[in-house]
């Protein structure tokens, strides 16, 4: 029995697991049946949707092949209407072809024709004039000669008189359009002028005055010369100590400090080297309030400080008795308003006119004119090209532009204003006799006067010498011969006079 359950016991598990093996066993075969019937379904839908798939791909590929060979037969249509309009055209061309290469040879056979018609009128021509000269006895050249030699000697009054009246229409219209402009700057300006002297006089209490600024040995205008760079003159001028230097700006510290001096009474070699620096200091600050007051009057900016100070040494300046820095502020104001009534650059002409002078500040230390001094130092400080040629040109040293004919004429009528300017007698003397002499220096001249005080210059001719037209020709060759060899301010009238005297006698 025990045997029995023991066999049960174990048996048990064994027979639970067989049956399990076999259960399983149909689960997975009944599984994999179904897959495989499933499969088999799949795969005959998919064999139907291919079938449909190239059908449906069959029919568009007939469709397509339709449409492309409409296509293609109507591209050929079309080529073909083409080639029937270019085979025309091109026997349209061909056939215009054919005329034009007959118009071809028609014209040169005309041009033949003509070309053989103008040689025989060539023949003609020559056996023509071969006549003449034979039945005239002369050349063709001779014959040319004598005619224009007639019509010359006949027609040559009637040609100076026309040279005389456009020569006089045009003086006259320019005159009066220059008078205009002028007249209308002078009365916008309206400045005071007055003639500035080169003051070197230092005015002094006393005589006694004298031995203190020599100082015992000399010594006080011993050290007063060489720190200030002068010459001081005294001599028997009563009250009165004459400063000279070639230096303006240094002048002017000298006469300061000379004058401080005089009116402190201290006056040994320590005073002075005192009295001196102040005085530079002194004259420096009026040297730049200067220049700031001439840019400020003429309204011109932009101008380097260094140039400002430059132009204010101009204060200390004179030519012929006349400030050149008032000159100068009095040439950009007139420089300004004859550009404006001309159409000129305005503030060129005002700056060039303001600078025109600048190198008068320097020119006692640097050799040259004035003119080209300055042109250099407004190069130097980078001002504009036309304004560097304006300055230059105001002399006619170089070639001339709008801006310095501009800035020439302002400065003749600042210079040449009454009261503006004086001049020595030995000058002017000098001056009168070398208009006299570039006018006598010409052929067929026989007498010159200089009068109105050098701005006139009258020139008798010999009228056997000198014909009218030659007397044209020859203000012209005196005007410009004075314009290169002399210096004068203004203008010059040249007047050459001819004239017939017939003289008889009653007896």
């Amino acid at each position: 029995m025990n045997n029995l359950m023991l066999g049960l016991i174990i048996g048990l598990p064994i027979a639970t697991g067989v049956a399990g093996y076999f259960l399983r066993k149909l689960t997975v075969q009944k599984s994999t049946k179904s897959q495989e019937a499933k499969a088999d379904r799949i795969l005959a839908e998919v064999k139907t949707k291919e079938k449909e798939i190239i059908l449906s791909a069959k029919d568009e590929a007939l469709k397509i092949k339709e449409e492309a060979k409409k296509e293609t037969e109507q591209k050929q249509k079309y080529l073909l209407d083409l080639e029937q309009n270019l085979r025309s055209k091109e026997n349209f061309i061909d056939r215009k072809s054919q005329n034009i290469d007959q118009e071809k040879q028609n014209l040169e056979s005309k041009v033949r024709e003509v070309e053989k018609f103008k040689d025989e009128l060539k023949k003609a021509k020559v056996e023509q004039l071969s006549t003449l000269e034979k039945i005239a006895k002369t050349s063709q050249s001779q014959a040319k000669e004598i005619l224009l030699g007639l019509i010359e000697k006949e027609y040559q009054e009637d040609i100076v008189n026309k040279i005389k009246e456009m020569e006089k229409s045009a003086q006259e219209q320019s005159e009066e359009k220059a008078r205009e402009i002028i007249s209308c700057a002078i009365q916008r300006l309206a400045s005071e002028q007055t003639g500035d002297t080169t003051v070197t006089a230092v005015s002094i209490p006393s005589d006694e005055m004298k031995g203190r600024i020599i100082g015992r040995e000399g010594r006080n205008i011993q050290t007063f010369e060489k720190m200030a760079g002068v010459d001081v003159i005294i001599d028997d001028t009563p009250e009165t100590v004459i400063i000279s230097c070639f230096d303006p700006v240094r002048r002017q510290i000298a006469k300061t400090a000379l004058e401080k001096l005089i009116a402190d009474g201290r006056i040994h070699p320590a005073r002075i080297e005192e009295v001196l620096e102040k005085a530079k200091s002194e004259v420096a600050n009026q040297i730049k309030e200067a220049g700031e007051q001439a840019i400020y009057e003429t309204g011109v900016a932009g101008l380097h400080p260094d140039l400002v100070r430059i132009l204010g040494r101009l204060k200390f300046r004179t030519s012929y008795g006349q400030n050149v820095l008032n000159h100068s502020i009095e040439t950009a104001h007139l420089a300004g308003m004859i550009a404006a009534e001309v159409g000129a650059d305005v503030n060129a002409a005002k700056k060039a006119g303001l600078l025109h002078d600048i190198g008068k500040a320097v020119d006692h230390q640097v050799s040259g004119s004035h003119a080209i001094i300055g042109a250099d130092i407004a190069k130097k400080y980078g001002l504009a090209e036309k304004i560097i040629k304006a300055i230059a040109g105001h002399h006619e040293e170089v070639e001339q532009t709008e801006e310095s004919i501009i800035v020439q004429s302002a400065d003749a009528i600042s210079g040449s204003r009454p009261g503006a300017r004086r001049e020595s007698l030995e000058s002017y003397i000098k001056r009168l006799e070398d208009l006299e002499n570039v006018a006598n220096s010409f052929e067929g001249v026989e007498k010159s006067y200089a009068i109105q005080a050098g701005r006139e210059i009258r020139v008798l001719v010999k009228p056997a010498e000198i014909d009218d037209l030659e007397s044209a020709k020859l203000a012209r060759n005196v005007a410009k011969k004075i314009e290169k060899e002399l210096k004068y301010p203004g203008q010059i009238k040249v007047n050459v006079i001819r004239e017939v005297r017939a003289i008889d006698f009653a007896k």
